[in-house]
């Protein structure tokens, strides 16, 4: 049993689960890297330390200085344990479709969060990402995180989630299936493997809605509304290298919760719903390849408690029109 010194000593090394029941085949090469099981609670984790520590080393964040980010949630909560380590004030910036559990999350870290409406044109002043913006250029000390932009996001999937697969498989990987907000995990990580690994295929889990499949394509297509947080988008980020990419895979919403649902019930992990959308994805690559061989790893960013109000609601999940194949977590009351 290892004895951490500090909460940054826990992010990272998580595990690698082979998956038999939700693939459907007790032969079936797919893993899980369990990035839910960081101390926060997500992927994020891993780089909102360290995006913290290189802007702190440039001078760019100020010893005090306000951190200021535009975010799904889960950034947020890396940036929150990061900002809580180093002293700093926390301004989150989300869109008014992210989950209760969220918000409420990061107020109880001290964090204060601005609510923006979804859906408006990334032009729009707005947008989640100009208000976060704008908020940081107001103030003297503030500092826009941007991990959209930031290579500090890529640097930190290469350095660790990165050199972590290739410790578990070496060069038997065949395929890597991730999503894509920031282009951060899938940029960072492609990267480092594929230079150890030409073989390599890397495929994308894009929610439809999304415009990340569009701009592989090289198509120009406007983003539409979708409900799953913190996969996909509607601007291609800076740090996204889209030339990583060998295939892609669009997932519904409705196919993001059910293979979510699913894999709780069948594995007993509790994911939240960008897993979702990468574990449908996989479960499409596996039937678009029957009898496959290779080596699949999926990479689940985060874990389900941050979605009971939504994935996991029956009624939000009604009212979103997203009705999957068998309910769960009815009750039965016993009449006496």
């Amino acid at each position: 049993m290892d004895i951490f010194s500090d909460l940054k000593s826990m992010v990272g090394r998580t595990p690698i689960l082979k998956l038999k029941k939700f693939s459907g085949s007790k032969d079936s090469n797919l893993y899980a890297k369990c990035e839910f099981l960081n101390p926060g609670g997500s992927i994020k984790d891993r780089i909102g330390f360290h995006m913290v520590e290189c802007a702190r080393a440039s001078g760019a964040l100020p010893k005090g200085g306000v951190i200021v980010e535009a975010t799904a949630g889960n950034t947020a909560m890396g940036l929150a344990m990061a900002a809580s380590h180093y002293n700093h004030p926390l301004i989150a910036v989300m869109s008014s479709k992210m989950s209760a559990e969220k918000i409420n999350l990061l107020r109880t870290y001290g964090a204060k969060v601005v609510i923006c409406p979804y859906a408006v044109a990334p032009s729009s002043p707005h947008h989640f990402m100009n208000v976060a913006k704008q908020i940081a250029q107001s103030l003297s000390n503030g500092w826009f995180c941007d991990q959209f932009s930031n290579q500090a996001n890529v640097e930190a999937h290469y350095r660790s989630t990165g050199p972590e697969i290739w410790d578990a498989f070496g060069d038997q990987l065949d395929v890597l299936i991730c999503g894509l907000g920031t282009g951060g995990t899938l940029t960072g990580v492609a990267t480092y493997l594929k230079e150890r690994n030409r073989g390599l295929r890397v495929v994308l889990a894009d929610p439809l809605g999304s415009t990340h499949v569009n701009h592989f394509q090289q198509e120009q297509v406007d983003a539409a509304p979708y409900w799953i947080e913190g996969v996909g988008g509607d601007f291609r980020p800076d740090i996204a290298d889209l030339s990583l990419i060998d295939e892609t895979i669009l997932v519904s919403d409705a196919e993001s919760v059910e293979s979510a649902v699913d894999f709780f019930q069948k594995e007993g992990l509790f994911v939240g719903g960008s897993s979702g959308t990468i574990l449908a994805a996989a479960r499409k690559y596996l039937a678009n390849n029957k009898g496959t061989k290779s080596r699949i790893l999926v990479l689940l960013p985060d874990g389900g408690r941050s979605y009971l109000s939504t994935i996991y609601n029956p009624q939000w999940r009604a009212d979103k029109g997203l009705a999957i194949g068998s309910e769960f977590g009815s009750l039965e009351f016993v009449q006496e």
